[in-house]
């Protein structure tokens, strides 16, 4: 209609040249007009007629000119052929001159405009399997950008026949929910059995805690220690104090912990994001442990006070086994040096950074700081540092025998490239713009699965999916399963049948159950709006409104963007909220004073 114009073309064919022979008559069947091409397509323009009834008749005829002498090049070439294949039909147009109802609007134009329609009894030839097929690509790609309501808009108004839409619509939501749900019920889902209870959740977390303290030579401060389980996360606050062993700082302290407590929750199958805050307390929190500038203070206080005879509490002036101890110290922090630099060189794979030294009568201590050296080393680079750390403390063990004596050889090795999430053993990590230290971590999952899950991509919608449906879970445990139907059909509701899945797996509802709801809920979502997008663009060409279409569909996109922007920014909002964090922070200050 915007282009007056008639458009008329064959499928289908027989091999040979096609023709296409048109006549347009009024209703007493005068001819108006009539046009021949020698084509399977053709096209008139209705523009210059006025309103009323017409009828189109078509004829379609396949010529073959393989016998002839001469090549069919025109149509006058056809002239005395008979035709190897003929198909006639006839139309009936109707020609409008309306006046637009909302000419009062600026946008609007006042001018009465014309308006064709045909009508058809029989089946429409407009769309053929190719046709159908490309747009039922677009249509997908709609409604994965922008949601249902986006892709039928799109189709209606491009003149897809709403049954195909439906079909797309519900094809598409079949196959996400057949491949995604079944993946989703394996790894999310749990026997009441086998699910941990707040209180055994927080008695491992505590054991695992434990444990990893004392293989870290740390003391934790129970006293201040937080745990809160909540719909979100597993957020934990860990106070400790370093001890003369202690080689590593706050934030590889954290990865140590948290990699031996995923490990855990891997086990128990716990996937909630793991908030963890480690953070040094007490004198010694201001050590650091990368240069080793404050390592060791805190013996100087266990020295005995000797008397000098010139009042109790005065230091001996007799510095001689201060400056021994210093000069013995600096012999083993030479060799060890040495030693490492040698390791190191032999080694074209990695080299050193950074390594520091503190010995005492009980024990030789070495944090090592070393970078792989080959291009692409965070993808590439496979040796871990537990490997490299055992070569090293082997070599070591061999070249310092005699210096070390009953002393105990504590090494740390850390990849200065190494990502956090590798360092925690994290299947996948999230962390807020605001403070880039806050981190949740997940457990790592098992199998192909639980990889594709758990990728940048899967990740980031099945937990925007599980914060919508955890919203909306109260209304599921009210109305089961009709409820749930209810919830993928009504569009305002739900983004789609994955929202509805999750939505049955935290109800824990049954795996069939489920399926039938979301099946059953999607297909009648699919054909209300694929009917009502039809509606919508009839309506609108009718009252010239064509413009607003396209307005819409963009609209729906935006609004469709928008909403994912804001699920996501009041999910990561309220993981990342500040209340037990701030009041953590508060009561060390509370209780040490400022130790950062």
């Amino acid at each position: 209609n915007n282009a007056l114009t008639v458009k008329m073309r064959a499928y289908n064919l027989p091999d040979g040249v096609p023709m296409t022979e048109w006549v347009l008559s009024d209703a007493d069947g005068v001819e108006v007009s009539n046009g021949s091409v020698l084509k399977e397509y053709t096209f008139f323009n209705f523009g210059a007629e006025s309103a009323g009834e017409y009828k189109i008749n078509i004829e379609i005829s396949v010529y073959n000119d393989s016998g002839l002498d001469y090549k069919i090049a025109s149509v006058d070439n056809t002239t005395n052929l008979t035709p190897e294949f003929t198909l006639p039909d006839s139309l009936d147009l109707t020609i409008a001159s309306e006046e637009n109802t909302m000419a009062f609007l600026p946008w609007v134009d006042a001018e009465a405009k014309k308006a064709g329609e045909l009508v058809d009894d029989g089946p429409r030839p407009c769309w053929n399997a190719q046709d159908l097929g490309n747009w039922g690509w677009v249509l997908m790609g709609a409604e994965l950008g922008g949601g249902r309501e986006t892709a039928m808009l799109t189709g209606g108004a491009a003149g897809v026949p709403a049954w195909y839409m439906a079909f797309v619509s519900l094809s598409l939501s079949a196959i996400s929910l057949l491949l995604l749900y079944p993946i989703m019920y394996k790894v999310y889902h749990r026997d009441s059995d086998d699910m941990l209870s707040h209180d055994h959740i927080e008695r491992l977390t505590r054991d695992t805690i434990r444990t990893s303290a004392e293989e870290l030579e740390l003391v934790i401060d129970w006293d201040l220690f937080g745990f809160k389980e909540r719909d979100l996360s597993i957020d934990i606050m860990v106070p400790y104090e370093n001890t003369s062993a202690t080689m590593l700082p706050s934030a590889d302290v954290r990865a140590e912990i948290l990699h031996k407590l995923l490990k855990e929750f891997t086990l128990f199958s716990v996937f909630k994001p793991v908030q963890m805050t480690a953070r040094a307390v007490g004198a010694t929190a201001s050590i650091d442990f990368d240069t080793g500038i404050g390592v060791g203070v805190d013996d100087m206080g266990e020295r005995d006070v000797v008397e000098s005879g010139q009042g109790a509490g005065h230091v001996v002036s007799d510095y001689s086994t201060f400056f021994r101890d210093l000069h013995i110290l600096s012999q083993v922090e030479d060799q060890v040096r040495d030693i490492l630099n040698d390791f190191f060189m032999l080694r074209s794979d990695v080299e050193l950074l950074m390594a520091t030294v503190v010995s005492d009568e009980e024990r030789l201590s070495i944090s090592v700081i070393y970078k792989p050296t080959m291009k692409l080393a965070i993808l590439r680079f496979k040796t871990k540092a537990g490997m490299i750390e055992d070569e090293l403390k082997a070599v070591l063990n061999k070249k310092l025998a005699e210096i070390l004596g009953e002393r105990k050889l504590y090494i740390r090795t850390r990849n200065n490239l190494e990502k956090f999430s590798k360092k925690a053993g994290a299947g996948r990590v999230e962390r807020t713009s605001s403070d880039p230290d806050r981190i949740a971590a997940v457990a790592r999952q098992g199998g192909i699965a639980g990889r594709m899950l758990q990728t940048k991509l899967f990740g980031d919608i099945l937990s925007t999916v599980e914060y919508t449906a955890n919203e909306k879970r109260d209304f599921i445990n009210r109305w089961g399963f009709w409820g749930l139907i209810v919830f993928v059909w009504i569009p305002f509701m739900a983004s789609g049948v994955l929202v509805g899945a999750m939505l049955g797996l935290l109800s824990r509802m049954k795996f069939i159950r489920v399926l039938l709801a979301c099946l059953f809920g999607g297909t009648v979502a699919s054909i209300t709006w694929a009917y009502t997008a039809e509606g919508i663009v009839t309506i609108m060409h009718k009252y010239k409104l064509e413009l607003m279409i396209p307005i819409a569909i963009i609209a729906f996109v935006g609004m469709a963007v928008l909403h994912m922007r804001s699920t996501k920014a009041r999910r990561q909002a309220e993981l990342f909220e500040d209340e037990m964090f701030n009041v953590f922070h508060e009561n060390i200050e509370e209780k040490y004073g400022v130790t950062d």
